[in-house]
């Protein structure tokens, strides 16, 4: 069974819109996870535009009163403390989630777009790898579905890797044909990972249309998913769409 994460990020934006706590981001996580999540993932950022660093607290204390749901946190190990936010590695320890996603995005960026390339940050990341398991989290590299790549990142020891879908996704807007030509390439990048010892997640721009395919990936464990989730539940409902989601996840298309 492929486990849905869903990213809180947009519930975060919403509130930060305006002053006090509407909507209640633990709130729509307790909706979330009575609905059948399988977690809760988020990215705090440096400019604090959605999810905060008491967010990720709090998040930590209402998931260890739940113990089959997985608190994942992600973002970018290099950027710098400032002075509401502690930096990534100090807020993973501090809060010690089951999971810790690697990103490398920059605050200037609007939202993820690239996976890691380790000849450059290789040398920089392996420390952060050993840090992190060593506080006994799980750690996973945001990665594009290059297999030279995915190679290097196993040589880090990391646990796992999340395949970045957003050229999947833009190609399944632009004709089916597109996106299964692509699926191709993440099929493949996952076999890899899964001969490598790797386990594999996924996310970004994954919605109800493009995931009835790409739940044939090969070892798929875990999608995190937000922006899209979130403006389904605009017309359905947040409830009805986890459960929508969680629907399409349980049925696999034959490869």
């Amino acid at each position: 069974m492929i486990k849905l994460s869903v990213n809180l990020n947009k519930i975060a934006l919403i509130r930060n819109s305006r002053p006090g706590n509407y909507p209640d981001v633990i709130a729509h996580a307790r909706t979330c996870l009575a609905a059948g999540a399988d977690g809760i993932t988020v990215h705090p950022r440096p400019d604090l535009r959605h999810i905060r660093p008491h967010d990720v607290h709090q998040l930590g204390v209402l998931i260890r009163d739940h113990p089959r749901i997985e608190f994942n946190v992600e973002g970018n190990p290099f950027e710098a403390s400032r002075e509401h936010y502690p930096g990534l590695l100090a807020l993973v320890e501090q809060t010690r989630p089951h999971q810790c996603t690697l990103v490398p995005d920059s605050t200037e960026q609007l939202t993820s777009n690239h996976g890691f390339d380790i000849t450059v940050a290789g040398n920089r990341l392996q420390p952060v790898v050993a840090r992190l398991q060593a506080q006994g989290v799980r750690v996973s590299l945001f990665m594009d579905p290059d297999i030279e790549q995915i190679e290097l990142a196993a040589q880090l020891g990391v646990d796992r890797i999340e395949l970045y879908t957003g050229p999947y996704a833009e190609h399944c807007r632009k004709s089916p044909a597109r996106g299964e030509t692509l699926f191709t390439r993440y099929r493949e990048a996952a076999e890899c990972a899964l001969a490598l010892g790797l386990g594999v997640n996924a996310g970004h721009d994954l919605n109800l249309d493009n995931l009835e395919r790409f739940v044939a990936l090969p070892g798929l464990r875990e999608v995190s998913i937000g922006h899209a989730l979130i403006v389904d539940a605009l017309a359905m409902g947040l409830t009805q769409a986890v459960q929508a989601y969680k629907a399409r996840l349980s049925s696999r298309v034959r490869m």
